[in-house]
């Protein structure tokens, strides 16, 4: 894969992550911030970019969104099977929820 393609996919991601960011602000902002691990400061920003603003944003040569799974107990929760399937999800959240807050600066 040339950098030209590996940059057009990472344009793409950050495209689909800026607009999906911006809907889910948009749409339930307290509950946006939660799945997206965002500051208020963040989702604020992200809320209010114009199209310009997320079209350059997009641009960039950098991933703008974070795998947030790198916590092994949270990983695993999400991928084993669950000894109690009705909870699964319920633990999941919790860990999730139990992760500090990424900021950008």
């Amino acid at each position: 894969m040339s950098t030209s393609e590996t940059q057009e996919i990472i344009r793409e991601i950050n495209l689909s992550y800026l607009i999906l960011a911006q809907r889910l602000l948009r749409e339930d902002r307290a509950i946006g911030m939660f799945r997206l691990a965002l500051s208020a400061e963040v989702a604020d920003l992200l809320a209010n970019l114009s199209l310009p603003q997320v079209a350059k944003l997009a641009s960039s040569d950098q991933l703008l969104c974070a795998f947030r799974f790198n916590d092994h107990r949270l990983l695993s929760a999400l991928t084993q099977p669950p000894r109690h399937a009705d909870i699964a999800s319920t633990h999941a959240a919790i860990l999730m929820a139990g992760q500090h807050i990424a900021e950008f600066t």
